[in-house]
């Protein structure tokens, strides 16, 4: 064989070799499975998108979705115990159950002196604060423009991801627990510290924000000023992003496919907050494969015993998925 043969073969093998590994990165197993029938709701209540989904410290289940009423508690068998928010919000976003017990929702869009703005509400659904100006979208210290997700520090401060419009800008702001403005950090773009449509906001056992960071195929780690200190592609597409206590993090991929984020399928990727290491991957069975369509998991999280719960929008339902025996 001649030289430049030779030189073919070895490039070609390493090519074959780098492809294996990243297609094995990727192939992780799935120890989940769907528990049929979970959860239940009264007659008069239909799923619409479920676009957010946390626990509390009960251990209950509570979902945000578009249709009424749009917040939804449950028990832990699936029964619901309390629903609120009716004709409140444009488009319902993000939901944050705060280490008290107060739920955090975001309204996503603006219509009719309506939305742009992040609610706090106790358990019972009492409004406690109000963030934003209603119907008003921009970039300054009081108003959004499409807040997609709330997280609270541990002192209190709240994180709010802002940018669901891919062309608006792209930030993370930062308030006080009594909603004094503190800071902002961010822009569209695709650099570091540069988001578009940042989806989804997290923080992890040392107060690190995990950004959803959607359209550019990323999540994106900050400490609590706004400085940047990784990203992370492996974990796919992400439109929704959840660490836990133990620092398990789970991603929600809703979009991946042949033309956005080709390599990745849409499911629920679950790893360490850690080190980034992918350990388990639950497929979402698309109803129509040749679709270009959204359709997937955005919700995500899960209970301290290891129970996965995903809201789909397209799909209008929530799945609980838990460990089969056999993987425990």
């Amino acid at each position: 064989m001649s030289d430049f043969g030779q030189i073919k073969s070895v490039g070609a093998f390493a090519l074959m070799v780098m492809l294996l590994a990243s297609a094995a990165a990727r192939a992780q197993g799935n120890p989940y499975h769907v528990v049929e029938g979970w959860p239940t709701l009264p007659p008069d209540i239909k799923w619409g998108a479920v676009i957010s989904v946390d626990v509390d410290a009960k251990g209950n289940v509570w979902a945000f979705h578009r249709a009424q009423p749009p917040i939804l508690e449950f028990d832990a068998s699936g029964k619901l115990l309390k629903s609120f928010g009716k004709d409140m919000f444009v488009q319902p976003h993000g939901m944050t159950i705060a280490p008290d017990g107060n739920v955090w929702v975001t309204d996503a869009q603006g219509k009719d002196g309506k939305g742009h703005q992040v609610f706090k509400f106790s358990p019972d659904g009492k409004e406690l604060m109000r963030l934003g100006k209603a119907g008003v979208a921009g970039e300054g210290p009081d108003v959004f423009n499409g807040p997609t997700d709330v997280v609270d520090a541990p002192n209190g401060d709240i994180f709010i991801s802002d940018g669901h419009d891919p062309m608006s800008n792209g930030r993370v702001v930062k308030f006080s627990k009594e909603g004094k403005f503190i800071k902002a950090w961010g822009k569209n773009g695709s650099g570091p510290g540069e988001f578009i449509t940042p989806h989804a906001i997290s923080m992890d056992g040392r107060g690190r924000i995990f950004v959803a960071d959607r359209g550019n195929n990323r999540i994106q780690i900050f400490d609590q000023d706004g400085k940047f200190l990784d990203q992370w592609k492996q974990f796919g597409r992400p439109s929704g992003v959840y660490v836990d206590k133990k620092d398990t993090i789970y991603v929600a991929d809703s979009q991946s496919n042949a033309k956005q984020n080709p390599g990745f399928k849409r499911g629920i990727y679950i790893g360490s907050a850690k080190d980034g290491k992918v350990a388990a991957m639950i497929p979402f069975v698309e109803p129509d494969p040749n679709a270009n369509n959204n359709a997937g998991i955005e919700g995500i999280t899960a209970d301290t015993k290891g129970n996965v719960y995903g809201g789909q929008t397209t799909g209008m339902i929530l799945h609980k998925y838990t460990k089969s025996a056999a993987s425990d």
